[in-house]
């Protein structure tokens, strides 16, 4: 029994020092929101410590977490303006203390008098300019890239939702079918908004990275977004949206949201263009110290920052943190606010890494009003590692690959596998977008908005238009109307059909197209990637060096033209052509063409044969032709027509050769024609962003000038990217030619330095179009009688070649002018002698930005 009652009593011990040994090797936690009590807004920067201890401060939503081992009791909350607030906690636990201030009337009796003169900024002999500069100089030693290999995983979340939408509206009886919609609504995630969100998608991805050689490589193991049906390119949505709010990389000097590249504010010019201030020393929770530097634009207008940031004080000028939000004037359209929080962790070697990027943004039609749309994008780390050699194995291949079951992952995978749990109002949306896209009268309307931004309306198997096309006029066919469509996967998803039938009430013929394609990987041929056979046949009529993007040639409001407006021909084309898309977007197009073709209007095809002048009624050629694409990293949005590209840094690369071959189908002329082209968009920071074309050909043979290169001519009165807007169509030609174009968007650096025209948000666009060519000896009219000759309108030549100098034109212009139009005054400097050549003019586009 005694011995019994020793063991019993020696048991008891043990526990009662186990219990001591976990009170003092447990975690404590705490974590909760300070807000105003007045207003209940959230309050940034509030300083939350142990008492006697270690602290932190409230990000932007006014979020703290504290995480102690010692046996602190005590909290303490303070901020400027504010009674301080001591809350006790318990120790070793995990727990939730929302805090809200009291304003502290003590603080507002001080009375401070002082001049209305401002201090001159100064960046000589600043303290604050000396840290950020030493912050510079250390970026590439805290850069990830610093390391021999990294490894981690990251979660990302982007969600839109719609904000403070309109009593009226959620409560019409036009949307009574919709109120399931509306009862989703999220008043709490943000002060002050009420949001419904109506997109989310989820990534879970591991990040690999080698040093050398260099690699990067992402593997997709989950991603999840919601799904609008047939008529929203999703995917395409997904790209825009994640071109619009990228993830931000605090250490580049730019820094790339909303299709603009805004200057980092420890970016290696950042001291010209930031003013920086030292608010506060403090210390974080693993007893680091810190400074607060407070950094402002000095001019308000430009694509740049205010916030704070903390910087490290252990000789390595780390950013631990940051928060920064839109200058108030910046030009830019739609965005009321944009915040951006990074927070960052130490690591293993004791420099920090990004821990979670929280990105938002609020956008609408006006500044003013409420309503709008609210952007979120969350970015989070974890099982961060470093120099960690793995097999050469893991880093080959694509650099981004999605494993097969990426898109069908179980929600238990999901629940267990996210980074951050979703509210409840995000872990509706997916079942709310699946049952709105099979409404009928959700349908509907997508159909109607489908047609009218598009231009073409769907009957299930068969889509019909496109709508502008439908009616016409030029001086050849007179009044024209068209009729046509297309077939749809819904009738299969192998063999698809286009075509349209037109009739011309002044030369009284019927025009037609007729194609059949074949899908070879049994997927839509109007979605990436392509890979199919296609056989069409087409009588028509066309411009010769008309050359439209994202338009049918057919569009109604391409008939208004300037000058001689009468340059046509009748082609008679039959195509064979295979089309396939490779990874990483390098496209391989194989065809053959027979084209037929006769001139009409003010074009005749004359030349002599034995002494006497033969008109030429008809043109035929047979060719076999091929083209390799690629645009590394290419995005775009996939709409009914066309595709619509989500512009970046990377260049566009582009080889064509064509053959044409004498004798087959009555071909009547060999030659080789070899051309390429090069484009990109160059972002210069401050300065705006160029886009820049350089492309040449060259053409082996003798032929007549209607087969060599006739140059893109523009006699409408919109302005033309990839067009001559004050060159006439047909006007040059050549065997042998360089091209280099160049437009430039300052992004408004002029205007947003003058007071009138700065409030206007205008910005300034500048752009450069030089030509050089020729044409050999053999292919001159000139000497060769048996060639076509150059055209002749009332006595003068209006075709010519550019041996003598170089084409030139150049223009000055505006855009954002109401936040959609580009006006261009354009001038041309050479061949001024022309006939019937304009030497100015102003020409438009519309321009959607932000």
């Amino acid at each position: 029994m005694m011995k019994s009652r020793k063991i019993r009593g020696g048991l008891v011990v043990i526990l009662f020092l186990f219990v001591g040994l976990a009170q003092n090797f447990a975690q404590t936690v705490v974590q909760g929101v300070v807000t105003d009590m007045v207003n209940q807004q959230p309050l940034q920067y509030v300083s939350v410590v142990f008492k006697g201890g270690r602290g932190t401060v409230t990000d932007s939503l006014g979020r703290y977490t504290l995480r102690s081992s010692g046996k602190i009791a005590t909290i303490l909350v303070t901020h400027v303006g504010y009674k301080v607030v001591a809350k006790p906690i318990t120790i070793g636990i995990t727990q939730t203390i929302d805090i809200a201030l009291e304003t502290d009337p003590k603080t507002f009796n001080n009375v401070t008098v002082t001049t209305n003169k401002r201090a001159k900024y100064r960046n000589k002999s600043n303290p604050a300019v000396e840290l950020i500069r030493r912050v510079i100089d250390n970026k590439s030693i805290n850069r990830t890239e610093r390391y021999d290999f990294v490894q981690y995983e990251q979660y990302e979340k982007l969600e839109v939702s719609l904000s403070n939408l309109n009593d009226k509206i959620v409560n019409s009886k036009l949307l009574k079918n919709y109120a399931f919609l509306f009862e989703n609504r999220d008043t709490i995630k943000v002060a002050g908004k009420s949001l419904l969100p109506v997109y989310l998608e989820e990534t879970i991805s591991n990040k690999f990275f080698r040093k050398k050689p260099e690699k990067t490589k992402t593997v997709v193991i989950a991603e999840k977004r919601v799904n609008f049906g047939e008529y929203i390119d999703n995917a395409g949505v997904s790209n825009y949206l994640n071109r619009l709010i990228m993830d931000v990389d605090i250490y580049d000097n730019d820094i790339p949201l909303f299709t603009y590249q805004f200057l980092s504010p420890i970016a290696d010019l950042a001291p010209t263009f930031y003013m920086y201030y030292i608010r506060d020393t403090t210390t974080d929770e693993n007893g680091q110290k810190l400074i607060k530097l407070y950094f402002t634009p000095r001019n308000t207008n430009d694509l740049l920052f205010r916030g704070n940031m903390w910087i490290t004080l252990d000789g390595n000028y780390s950013v631990q943190k940051i928060n920064m939000f839109l200058s108030k004037n910046v030009n830019l359209n739609f965005v009321r606010e944009l915040q951006v929080d990074l927070d960052f962790e130490k690591s293993e070697d004791k420099r920090y890494h990004l821990s979670r990027s929280h990105i938002m943004a609020d956008a609408g039609v006006t500044k003013s009003s409420g309503n709008g749309f609210f952007g979120e994008r969350t970015v989070s780390f974890k099982n961060f590692k470093i120099n960690i050699p793995l097999q050469d194995s893991v880093y080959e291949g694509q650099a981004l690959v999605k494993l097969d079951k990426a898109a069908v992952q179980s929600e238990n995978f999901w629940q267990t596998g996210r980074h951050d749990s979703l509210t409840l109002a995000e872990e509706k949306v997916y079942n709310n977008i699946d049952s709105l896209e099979k409404m009928p009268s959700f349908r509907r309307t997508m159909a109607f908005f489908t047609f009218l931004l598009a231009g073409y309306t769907s009957f299930g198997a068969f889509d019909l238009g496109p709508a502008a096309a439908f009616y016409g006029f030029n001086p050849v066919e007179g009044f024209k109307l068209r009729l046509g469509g297309r077939t749809t996967p819904k009738l299969s998803k192998r063999i698809y059909f286009e075509g349209y039938g037109a009739y011309g009430f002044k030369d009284e013929q019927w025009k037609y197209f007729l194609s059949t394609t074949y899908s070879l990987n049994n997927k839509s041929i109007y979605q990436y990637p392509l890979n199919f056979i296609r056989a069409s046949y087409q009588f028509d009529t066309k411009i010769p060096g008309q050359d439209l993007q994202f338009v049918s040639e057919d569009n109604f409001l391409l008939s208004f033209k300037r000058g001689q407006n009468d340059k046509w021909l009748y082609n008679t084309n039959i195509k064979l052509e295979y089309i396939r898309e490779f990874g990483n977007h390098l496209t391989s197009t194989i065809g053959f063409r027979n084209w037929k073709q006769k001139p009409a209007g003010s074009i005749v095809y004359t030349k002599s044969e034995n002494g006497a002048d033969v008109n030429i009624n008809q043109l035929t050629t047979s060719e076999f032709s091929g083209e390799l694409r690629w645009a590394p990293n290419e995005k775009f949005y996939q709409g009914k027509v066309y595709r619509i590209p989500i512009v970046n840094k990377y260049p566009i690369f582009t080889l064509r050769f064509i053959a044409g071959v004498k004798g087959i189908l009555k071909s009547e002329y060999n030659y080789q024609n070899i051309s390429g082209r090069v484009e990109k968009r160059a972002f210069l920071s401050q300065l705006g962003y160029s886009d820049l074309v350089l492309e040449g050909g060259y053409i082996f043979g003798k032929l007549p000038y209607p087969l060599m290169t006739i140059h893109r001519a523009n006699q409408t009165y919109a302005y033309q990217l990839n067009s001559y807007n004050l060159m006439n169509f047909q006007e040059f030609v050549s065997d042998r030619f360089i091209a280099f174009n160049i437009d430039h968007y300052f992004n408004g650096l002029f205007f947003n330095r003058v007071p009138l025209l700065k409030k206007l948000k205008l910005r300034e666009v500048v752009s450069i179009k030089l030509l050089y060519g020729g044409v050999r000896e053999e292919n001159k009219p000139s000497s060769d009688p048996s060639l076509i000759r150059y055209p002749v309108f009332q006595g003068a030549t209006t075709t010519f070649t550019l041996e003598k100098k170089p084409y030139i034109e150049g223009s000055v212009g505006i855009t954002n002018i109401f936040k959609l139009i580009r006006v261009d005054m354009v001038k041309r400097f050479s061949y001024l002698e022309n006939p019937y050549v304009a030497t100015w003019g102003i020409r438009a586009r519309f321009k959607f930005d932000f």
